[in-house]
């Protein structure tokens, strides 16, 4: 999009672009709504004791008291006592400040982002397949060009409505679209085939679909043999994948798992995608590997117009986990517990290598251990809300109410935000310049159209102001160099995003993710550039895989997985399967679009979807309050009836707080590769309130 003044303030307007080809959604139409809402902050808030209301205060007595709190804490319980939690909305720049802050000025090896609930199942599948994660390792046009396309999981028509266009030029080309997804959707109602699984059951699916490929001689030996390893094991798995078996096991009838066989293995090019439907679960990676599986047995990855690929859930939701949100990563996608890895990034950020902490733990993990006994003691937040996201979010409440100190950083007090012990009011998006990385890997300018408010400042700002104050109160907090003079925090804590981007290229140079090659510059005079990108000089990556993996022998790998039931199981007390997922107008936790008139307008509240013949069980009618509860919390919202949901499945969005809060009812188990939790499936009763 591009942004203008005019005498009605500013205004958004459509820009031809490759991704979106001028198009938004209706809450990017109403995004600048927001910058000057009522509900805006722009004093830094602060309690002077728990349970008392915050208040006005300035930005040095705010900034001073989490300096304090900070040094009190981890010279009682540790440098581990503190922790961070990041957003997949940040800029690059911001994501990469905040892990460095995390390591070198608080020393902490507790550091995650809310990321960890989007991408992270597909992001380590991609990892131990291909090497690699990119959303996308190719351009999104492929999409257009595919013969045959399958969603797993995804509902972009809702959840990311420009990419219609892409899947709109695929159909015009004759092209068939099938949708995996236990919900009639409005992506489902556009689809030539729609699966409608049992929530859980995708990798039984996947598994069925390559025993079906094998036996028809769809599979593509050549390939598998030239660039694969590990197809033998696969190939002894999925024969015992019988169509018949997986119908009963998912409810996808034999000849509609025949019918999707046959659309992939005959398609002149076909790509596979997958989203939070199939990653939201505590098999998640093993899921997403096993439609993995069937791209390379069918030979796509790395053929334009073919491929495998994972649609992004957040703004930079690829960008904010490439450089040091996540809790086992440094810049450029590098292992932190990999010692070439930490010499390279010590030696940009000025430090011993040594001094650098160790991985942390994955984001539920962290959020669970808030305030015990072993666990940090302290928190800041930049760009989440875990109150309304997190999974089991009244128990993750409770443990943000158990912290000595919470600090949290937002432009308008969040339900995560209004239980703070101080509160720093920052810039939006159109006040702060700086990158994001979209889910082709793309790296694009976001261009800052006017100052903040006053007594509103920058994350880099504000990163840059604790780093200063805790190297003034403790000089153990210096940064260190067995190579260089010793330097002050806020000296490596610029505020300017191009002075840290430029870092960010250090940092990230030779990595997987590689930026070494792009500037701000080379963006603004081209359409973006992909990463991996190491030569300023040379050309950049818009396809992956063409001939290689980037693996150590080249080839990408199969992994055998195997169907397992979801985590919690239903039974006579708890009878439903319930999932969640987004609507149109809201994103998120709706901290934001629910401030928006329009969207609320759109959607004005949550709701509990229900088949008719369920709701003719319970006694319920359309739009009666229900009560959904799980054994560890409800929701309560209006029923919606609808045939296009499963008889033996409930569906509530997961925007609202409040007793409308989604999260209260899910499941905390988590994946035990990638830390997601199972979002998308647990145990529920429907009563009638």
């Amino acid at each position: 999009m591009t942004l203008r003044h005019s005498a009605a303030g500013i205004e958004v307007l459509p820009r031809q672009f490759p991704t979106n080809r001028g198009g938004l959604c209706q809450k990017g139409w109403t995004a600048a709504e927001l910058l000057d809402h009522p509900d805006r902050l722009t004093t830094p808030l602060l309690r002077d004791r728990p349970g008392g209301e915050l208040r006005p205060a300035s930005w040095d007595e705010a900034l001073d008291r989490i300096a304090a709190g900070i040094r009190t804490v981890q010279a009682g319980h540790g440098r581990d006592a503190v922790a961070v939690f990041g957003g997949g909305g940040l800029t690059n720049e911001k994501a990469y400040a905040l892990g460095k802050f995390a390591r070198v000025a608080l020393r902490t090896r507790h550091i995650d982002y809310n990321g960890r609930w989007c991408m992270s199942s597909a992001a380590a599948a991609g990892l131990r397949s291909f090497g690699v994660d990119r959303g996308l390792p190719f351009p999104l046009a492929d999409l257009g060009r595919a013969d045959t396309l399958l969603l797993v999981g995804a509902n972009p028509a809702e959840t990311m409505p420009p990419l219609m266009r892409h899947l709109a030029d695929q159909r015009r080309r004759g092209g068939r679209l099938i949708v995996v997804d236990p919900r009639l959707t409005a992506t489902a109602r556009q689809a030539d085939l729609h699966l409608q699984p049992l929530p859980g059951t995708d990798l039984a699916v996947a598994n069925a679909l390559l025993h079906i490929a094998l036996t028809e001689g769809w599979v593509d030996r050549e390939y598998v043999a030239a660039r694969t390893t590990g197809f033998d094991d696969v190939r002894r798995t999925v024969a015992g994948y019988w169509p018949a078996e997986v119908e009963r096991l998912s409810g996808v009838p034999v000849a509609d798992l025949e019918a999707t066989a046959r659309a992939l293995g005959t398609a002149g090019s076909a790509v596979i995608l997958t989203a939070r439907g199939a990653e939201q679960h505590a098999k998640g990676v093993d899921t997403v590997s096993a439609f993995v599986n069937l791209a390379l047995a069918l030979g796509l990855p790395g053929r334009p117009g073919s491929g495998y690929g994972c649609l992004t859930g957040q703004g930079n939701g690829q960008g904010g986990r490439e450089h040091g949100q996540k809790a086992d990563q440094l810049p450029g996608y590098r292992r932190i517990d990999d010692p070439a890895a930490r010499t390279h990034v010590a030696g940009v950020w000025g430090v011993d290598p040594d001094e650098l902490p160790g991985p942390g733990v994955p984001a539920y993990q962290l959020l669970e251990s808030l305030g015990t006994a072993d666990g940090p003691k302290a928190l800041l937040v930049f760009g989440s809300n875990p109150v309304v996201s997190a999974p089991r979010a009244a128990h993750v409440e409770s443990r943000l109410r158990d912290l000595d100190l919470l600090v949290v950083a937002d432009f308008l007090l969040s339900e995560t935000a209004a239980l703070a012990d101080v509160v720093l009011p920052v810039a939006q998006w159109a006040e702060e310049d700086g990158t994001m990385t979209n889910l082709e890997g793309r790296v694009l300018r976001r261009r800052a159209l006017r100052e903040p408010p006053p007594g509103v400042r920058t994350d880099l700002a504000v990163l840059a102001a604790l780093a200063h104050r805790l190297q003034a109160g403790a000089p153990s907090y210096r940064l260190s160099h067995s190579r260089g003079p010793l330097l002050t925090p806020a000296a490596g804590f610029p505020t300017d995003p191009r002075e840290v981007f430029e870092e960010l290229r250090r940092a990230s140079a030779g990595g997987p993710a590689d930026y070494a090659g792009v500037t701000w510059d080379r963006i603004d005079g081209a359409e973006g550039v992909f990463w991996p990108c190491p030569d300023v000089d040379g050309p950049d990556s818009p396809r992956l895989f063409a001939d290689s993996f980037p693996t150590p022998d080249g080839r990408a790998r199969f992994h055998p997985v195997t169907h397992r039931p979801a985590a919690e199981q239903v039974c006579a007390d708890y009878p439903l399967h319930f999932t969640t997922g987004r609507v149109l107008a809201q994103y998120q936790s709706g901290s934001q679009t629910r401030r928006v008139a329009a969207l609320r307008r759109a959607a004005p509240d949550a709701f509990v979807e229900l088949h008719p013949d369920l709701a003719d069980r319970l006694g319920v009618a359309d739009g009666e309050q229900v009560r959904v509860v799980s054994r560890r919390g409800e929701l309560c919202a209006a029923a919606r009836l609808s045939p296009g949901i499963r008889p033996d499945t409930v569906f509530a969005p997961f925007h609202w707080p409040g007793a409308a809060r989604a999260n209260s009812v899910t499941n905390d188990a988590v994946d035990p590769v990638s830390g997601m939790p199972e979002f998308k499936i647990c145990a529920v009763r429907v009563e009638k309130r």
